[in-house]
Order: structure tokens, then sequence, then C-alpha cells
């Protein structure tokens, strides 16, 4: 049976299905009809590209300048594997004329190398480092698509949703956390028709296994001097904690007393951590007393210490690491970490107060930014969706053919919230809505 994330399946013809991909290109981006030879993988992408409103002429743009891109790319997980992925990769691409790309889990390119020719040819399509390929804003091609599903893929030719990618064909396959399961980003070879074989992609399967069985292998020994703790609380309800080389899912309230510890290096007393706990002012010191115990007996040596209350050394919180990242204005590189609110599901007071700040911190990053594509990432997360302001600075940063989708749903929410029709909903002015009574 042939794979279907293979483009051209063992026999195929490559000019024959060059043409019949670019007559299916054309029926589905003139009137939405998906057409043989079009496999299921490319249909779905094209649907997604469809609805996204994107137009089959996009180019990409380059999102992350020289300095932050330095700066991120020195800070990302990746960056540990990239000697591998050249040892792997650089002798095939050198000899095939391809190029050897790798990607973030937004699918903003970090590296992309190989033969001198086949790079100055992807200059001018602008598949550079810095360039933001991902689906939702390049359409159909393996990268964005690899990062956008979970899956390695590959594209060939006219399968890719933007005409001028036509010439090229990519293979991909995602790169995870072998820790926690995290998608990381991808790893992709590019180049022309000598890729279009299943070959290929099982060879770029086979780098991203190696590069996760790398990273196991390059995780410090839990028992050298200096190793640092690491919660990771955003967009899920129950955290995260890698300590003394085990991985641990706290339970709700454990995730909040660890949340809370990591923003207070200091320390926090017993009132003021039942304060930030308990919506329940009357709740009885012993209850805290007693959830203190269970977490001792969960963490061991890495449990809280106690008067006050703190952690027993350097914990590297996921929330921290994206407020350092907003304040120093690397907006691109801090959605990186920002998969979701803190602890979504949390009622305790202290931790509701510390995830609106982080959430209004990034969403003001976000709109001061005015960028497209950081902006459509926001609205399409659960916690962007109903946001007018955030519609309204997309709206304004689309270019005149993606902006009519953006301006509905500017108006759809100003019904919702009763605001007077604004006459330019696209324009830079600020919409005042109605602000919630304060007690």
């Amino acid at each position: 049976m042939d794979d279907p994330s293979v483009a051209l399946p063992g026999g195929a013809d490559p000019a024959a299905r060059t043409r019949e991909l670019r007559r299916a290109h054309a029926a589905f981006t003139r009137d939405g009809r998906v057409e043989e030879p079009v496999r299921a993988v490319i249909a779905r992408s094209w649907r997604r590209c469809a609805r996204a409103r994107l137009s089959p002429e996009c180019a990409p743009r380059v999102e992350l300048a020289e300095a932050e891109l330095r700066s991120y790319r020195e800070e990302h997980p990746l960056a540990r594997v990239m000697p591998l992925f050249r040892d792997l990769v650089g002798a095939f691409a050198a000899h095939g004329a391809h190029l050897l790309a790798v990607c973030d889990a937004r699918g903003s390119l970090l590296w992309v190398e190989g033969e001198p020719g086949t790079l100055r040819r992807a200059e001018g399509l602008g598949f550079v480092p810095g360039a933001r390929w991902a689906e939702s804003a390049m359409g159909t091609n393996a990268p964005g698509t690899a990062v956008a599903t979970g899956e390695p893929v590959q594209v060939f030719g006219a399968e890719h949703f933007s005409r001028r990618v036509h010439p090229w064909t990519c293979a991909a396959a995602p790169v995870r956390d072998p820790r926690t399961g995290r998608l990381l980003g991808a790893v992709d070879i590019t180049g022309g028709d000598g890729l279009a074989h299943p070959h290929s992609l099982g060879f770029v399967q086979a780098v991203a296994r190696a590069a996760e069985a790398q990273l196991t292998l390059l995780e410090p020994d839990p028992a050298a001097a200096g190793r640092r703790n690491t919660l990771t609380a955003l967009g899920q309800d129950e955290a995260l904690l890698v300590t003394a080389g085990r991985t641990l899912r706290l339970g709700r309230r454990h995730s909040e007393i660890m949340a809370l510890l990591a923003h207070h290096p200091e320390g926090l007393s017993g009132e003021e951590l039942a304060i930030a706990l308990y919506e329940d002012e009357s709740v009885s010191p012993v209850t805290l007393r007693a959830e203190i115990s269970r977490l001792r007996a969960l963490l061991g040596p890495s449990a809280p210490l106690s008067r006050p209350y703190r952690t027993a050394g350097p914990l590297d919180a996921d929330f921290t690491a994206l407020t350092r990242q907003l304040a120093a204005g690397a907006v691109s590189a801090a959605l990186h970490h920002y998969p979701g609110p803190l602890l979504p599901a949390s009622t305790a007071p202290g931790i509701v107060r510390l995830r609106r700040r982080i959430e209004d911190q990034a969403r003001a990053a976000v709109i001061a930014r005015a960028d497209a594509g950081l902006l459509t990432d926001w609205v399409c997360g659960p916690w962007g969706a109903d946001d007018p302001e955030a519609w309204r600075a997309l709206a304004a940063a689309l270019p005149p053919e993606r902006k009519p989708a953006a301006l509905a749903r500017v108006r759809a929410l100003d019904r919702e919230l009763g605001v007077r029709p604004d006459p330019d909903p696209g324009g830079r002015r600020r919409a005042t809505y109605p602000q919630p009574a304060r007690s």
C-alpha cells in the first residue's frame, strides 16, 4: 500500500504527475473542487488554507530580524542538535543540490543551509532564516504542514498551495521534546524533483528520530550540581514538573502551589500563600499545611521549604521565560512559549491575577507589533477568538484581499458587545468597549 504522506508513489511519472497536480490546483483555487490525483493529506491542507482565506499568490514574510533571530536560535532546544542535522543531512543535501531547513513549532525558519546555488534560488523565494512558513501564512508546505499536523509529510510541486513554490519539492518531519512530547519544530529537506521519492520522507523521519534520541542523551545528569528544575504550566490545567530526573504531572492544587512559588522565588509566608490559593478566606491554616505535606511526600528532596514557603532550589517556569522575552521585545520568540493561559481552569486568586497579567502583557505586545502573522495566531487561539481589539488590529494589518473575514468578525463582536458600528472597522482607531463594573 502506498504511504499517503509521500508525494510520488514508486513508478509514478513525475512529468505527468506535475501536469495533473497543476490542473487540480487550478480547479481547487478556482471553485474549491478537489480532483484526482490530490492525496487526502494535501486536500485537508488545501481546505485549511481556504478557510484561512489564503491567496495562492501568498508570499512569505520575515518576522524575526537578525538580532532577534540570533538570540532566539541560541536559546532554542533544536540548536543542540544542529550538528547532528548537518552531519546526517549535509552531504545528502550537497550531493543533490538540496537544502536543510529547520523551523520552530510556529513554522518560523531558524536555519536554512545547503548548496550555494539552491540557497540563492531559495532566497528569491523568501525561504530564508527568520521567515514564517507556517501553513496558516504560506499554505501547504512540508515544514509548515508538519508542525500544523504534528505528522511527517512530503509535498511535491503543485501540491504546494502557493504557486510560487510549485517548482520545489520538500519533505519534513516534526521533532518533539523526548521528555514531555512537546513539539519543538521540524526538520526539512527542500529541493527539486529529485526529492519526489518515498525514500526522502523515510530519510527525514529517521533524522528527526535521531535528533530526539540525541536530545535525550544531551539532557544533563540529574545529579549534576546546579541543575535547574523546570515547571510547565502554560496552556494546561495540571503542570508538568521536571525534577531529579523525573517528570511529574502535578494535581491541580499542587500545580497552583508550585506556580506561585516559582513566581515568588523570595518565598511566601503561610498567610500569603493561603490568600493566593483559596477563594474562601476562612480556610484553616491546617488545610494548607496538609497540601504542603502531600506535596512533600510526592517530591521528596525537591519539595518546598518552609518559613517562608519557597522552592528547594532554582525553578525555571515556562511563564517566567515568556514574560522575560516579552519584556525584551522578542514578541515572535515569546509566542513560541505561549500555548495558552497559565493553568486555565484554576480559580485560585493568586493564579487568576498572574494569569491575567501574563495574558494582558502578551496581548498588548502582539497588538503593538501589528504583525498579521502574530495577530492571526493570537485570534485563532481560544484566548483571542473573542478579542475585538485584536481582530481590529488584524484587520488593519492584513492586505486588502484578506480583510473581509477579519472585518466581519469585528462587526459580529461589536454587535455582541453592544458597540455602535464603526465606519472604519479596519482602521487604526481604537474602539471603546464596555468595561466590567468595579466593586
